[in-house]
């Protein structure tokens, strides 16, 4: 499946955002309602059994900040402290950190994410805008494209590890003697290998799997006990009854956000994001850091 053929979503996202907030729902969310959503975000709780744990752990997931086109750190401050002061013991960013050309690091957002405090470490993948701002393809927003966005991503991985941020790419790590955590590229512009990145998933013990895109979860092979992913912003703007009209996934609202389930029975969930793509605005669409407190199965 070629990330060319994918993307599609994503320009329209941006297409019919935009045609909104030039609409009549537009002049209700310019009037204010939908420019304070933006910028207002909470803390979600949710507790779930994880097979294979021997004791709880809590798991705070950050994603699709997009650093860079409407975010900057004053935003990025105020959610790595409403994330440290739940005290998380494993931090995981879901994709989509940047969204600006990346010809220097994010130093802005580099510095705010070296504050996050977990004892198990911060973990995270790249999502779809990630790779814009290496310059893996041309728009209008990232400009041109850039024939050494490999070595870019590479650059930037390495910026990522020196503010304590892991970035998986297809592989994983045994986080505690009875947790492995997996992450995988993105399913639009990188090249996923949910092999690799499952390959040292022990026999023993609970697997928590991270993909930025949820349309991967159909695909998955059994294993992962739990996904979490992100990239749908929840729609971003949602309509009273009719919910988002648009959700960057082929299976429309299905993956829109929230808890939904993968290929043999797996749970997922699909969070909501923090930052803003197309527009400034959300609606009925608050941004959430998620914080997962995992059990042991009963």
């Amino acid at each position: 499946m070629s990330a060319s053929r994918l993307r599609g979503p994503l320009l329209t996202r941006r297409r019919v955002l935009r045609g909104l907030a030039g609409g009549g729902l537009g002049t209700l969310a310019l009037g204010g309602a939908g420019a304070a959503q933006a910028y207002r975000f909470g803390v979600t709780r949710h507790t779930r059994a994880l097979p294979g744990l021997t004791r709880p752990v809590r798991v705070a997931l950050l994603t699709d900040l997009h650093y860079g086109l409407f975010i900057y750190g004053g935003s990025v401050r105020a959610w790595v402290d409403a994330t440290n002061a739940a005290r998380p013991e494993l931090i995981v960013l879901g994709g989509d950190q940047m969204d600006y050309r990346a010809d220097e690091p994010p130093t802005g957002l580099l510095t705010e994410l070296k504050r996050l405090k977990a004892p198990l470490g911060v973990y995270g993948v790249w999502g779809n805008h990630d790779y814009g701002s290496f310059g893996k393809y041309y728009s209008p927003h990232y400009g041109p494209r850039r024939d050494d966005w490999p070595q870019v991503r590479e650059s930037l991985r390495a910026a990522y590890a020196e503010a304590g941020v892991t970035i998986l790419r297809n592989e994983g790590r045994r986080v505690r003697e009875d947790l492995y955590l997996a992450g995988v590229d993105d399913l639009w512009e990188g090249e996923v290998d949910l092999g690799a990145a499952l390959a040292g998933k022990p026999v023993q013990g609970a697997t928590l799997l991270v993909s930025h895109n949820p349309d991967l979860l159909p695909d998955l092979p059994p294993g992962p006990g739990l996904v979490l992913c992100g990239h749908t912003h929840g729609g971003q703007i949602r309509l009273p009854l009719i919910g988002a009209p648009v959700v960057p996934s082929r299976y429309g609202q299905r993956y829109a956000m929230g808890w939904v389930t993968g290929a043999h029975g797996t749970p997922a969930y699909v969070s909501r994001g923090l930052g803003l793509s197309g527009v400034p605005l959300r609606n009925l669409c608050e941004p959430e850091v998620a914080l997962f407190t995992l059990t042991p199965e009963t």
